[in-house]
């Protein structure tokens, strides 16, 4: 039986594409017949540093199988490296119809310890970065006219990390960056997603936040969400690519503005952000009114302190 080529005719960029994730969307796009530009600059977790060969033994694997597929080794933290990503779809193919951002850095630290360049470091890459390749691919799909798929790789760390101040506000930072961009260019066809997925194969662990990590668990920090438990299987790259690349299929042409998450065998779809509960006044609120006992209960009476220790 003939595979179904789902990508047939499209063009793809994926940043990041040189290990782990991004790899493995890559490969993805290209088994499905997507002309793929494999973006990395082939540096180290925590930034800097670069090697050509990441990027290019992707772009071997997939010609090997039969793809097509170019390599683009700019570094997505700036508006040029950026424009670089996705003019290069442009150049070796003619037009663009996807993009994945998945290139990611971080620099684990306390907040009291964080400095000031690996908070811009982290977000050069991990927010602006992606705002860099949005804006180029957007004015192309505008251009082109038939629509375009953007998936953006967020993180559960975005929901709050100890240690990780700025990867965190960087990760949620993508999703709020999605759901604009999905409003922005819904009109001209193009979609825009988000994907928080955890793969336990990735070159991202690095000693720093295993360290962190265990020192969360001594001082009793709760997860912050409801899915923290590890998946009945391991989760692996092709789990998290599976699901960014289906999100660029015409089965979810529907789908925009939305934050997913893949563990091993699960996949959930966040819900859209609602108000919990609410208190009125009709006098409006200063700090006596606030005060109330009533209002105190209703608001907050149920709220577990996870975080802070009291006195």
């Amino acid at each position: 039986m003939t595979p179904k080529l789902r990508f047939e005719n499209k063009v793809a960029v994926v940043t990041g594409a040189g290990r782990g994730i991004g790899r493995a969307e890559a490969i993805l796009l290209a088994a499905n017949g997507a002309k793929v530009v494999v973006n990395d600059l082939g540096g180290a977790p925590t930034g800097g540093g670069g090697d050509r060969s990441f990027a290019e033994n992707v772009v071997s694997e997939i010609i090997a199988a039969g793809g097509v597929a170019v390599a683009e080794t700019s570094s997505i933290s700036s508006m040029q490296g950026g424009q670089a990503v996705i003019d290069a779809a442009l150049d070796n193919f003619g037009r663009l119809d996807i993009l994945i951002n998945n290139a990611g850095i971080l620099r684990p630290s306390k907040v009291q310890d964080l400095s000031e360049e690996d908070w811009d470091v982290v977000h050069d890459v991990n927010l602006k970065g992606y705002f860099a390749t949005i804006r180029a691919a957007a004015r192309i799909f505008i251009e082109q006219r038939t629509g375009g798929a953007i998936v953006n790789t967020s993180s559960a760390s975005g929901l709050g990390h100890y240690g990780m101040s700025a990867y965190s506000a960087a990760k949620e930072g993508v999703v709020g960056l999605t759901r604009s961009v999905a409003r922005d260019l819904g009109q001209f066809g193009v979609r825009c997603n988000a994907v928080r997925p955890s793969s336990a194969i990735t070159n991202m662990k690095i000693p720093l936040l295993e360290q962190l990590m265990a020192e969360s668990v001594e001082l009793g920090m709760t997860g912050i969400w409801n899915r923290t438990a590890r998946s009945m299987i391991p989760s692996r790259p092709e789990h998290a690519a599976a699901l960014a690349v289906w999100l660029c299929t015409d089965a979810t042409a529907h789908v925009s503005g939305r934050e997913f998450y893949v563990q091993g065998g699960e996949i959930g779809l966040f819900p859209e952000v609602e108000v919990m509960r609410s208190t009125f006044n009709p006098a409006g609120w200063d700090l006596e009114s606030l005060d109330d006992p009533g209002v105190t209960e209703q608001l907050v009476g149920d709220v577990k302190n996870s975080c802070v220790r009291m006195p």
